[in-house]
C-alpha cells in the first residue's frame, strides 16, 4: 500500500513507491538536478560526433577556398586582357603601364591577384613589335601550382 500524507499546501500527498509497483507505471522520483545533468559519456560521444563531422567539412572548405582564388584570378586575367585589347583598338598601341588602362577608363582599378594578394604582383609580356607600347599581355606573379597542375604563371 502506498502511505499518504498532507503537505504543506494541505493535499493529500502520496509517496512516490508503492508496493510492487511504481507509481503511475514510472520510475521513481529522482531529485530534479538528476534529471537536467549530462553525463560524461554523453559529452564524450557529441564531441566525437563534431569532432568527426569538422574532419569532413574543413578540407572541403580549404578546397573550396582555393578554387574561388583560382577562379577569381581567371576572371581577372580575362577583363584585364579585354582591357589591353580595347586599349589597342582605339588607339592603335599597347598601354605603357597597367595604370593607363586605370587613367583612361578601361578599368576602374588594377585588381589585386588573389593568390598574392598584392595589385603589383601582375607580370606583364610586351608586344612582339617594338614601339607599339609596353604591355601586349598580363600575366600573374604567384608563385605555385593550381590545382590543375599547371603554373600561375602560366595563365
Amino acid at each position: 500500500m502506498s502511505s499518504k500524507q498532507r503537505g504543506e499546501n494541505g493535499r493529500l500527498r502520496t509517496s512516490n513507491l508503492q508496493v510492487g509497483r511504481h507509481w503511475n507505471g514510472l520510475r521513481p522520483h529522482r531529485s530534479r538536478r538528476a534529471h537536467h545533468a549530462f553525463t560524461l559519456i554523453e559529452l564524450l560521444v557529441v564531441m566525437s560526433i563534431i569532432a568527426l563531422l569538422l574532419t569532413i567539412a574543413v578540407p572541403r572548405y580549404f578546397h573550396s577556398a582555393d578554387r574561388a582564388k583560382e577562379a577569381v584570378l581567371k576572371e581577372d586575367l580575362v577583363q584585364m586582357r579585354n582591357a589591353i585589347d580595347k586599349f589597342y583598338g582605339d588607339r592603335g598601341r599597347y598601354p605603357d603601364t597597367l595604370d593607363d588602362l586605370v587613367e583612361k577608363k578601361y578599368l576602374r582599378r588594377i585588381p589585386a591577384d588573389p593568390i598574392t594578394d598584392s595589385a603589383q604582383s601582375w607580370m606583364t609580356v610586351a608586344p612582339p613589335e617594338s614601339g607599339k607600347g609596353e604591355i601586349a599581355d598580363v600575366k600573374s606573379g604567384a608563385t605555385g601550382f593550381a590545382q590543375d597542375g599547371t603554373p600561375y604563371g602560366d595563365w
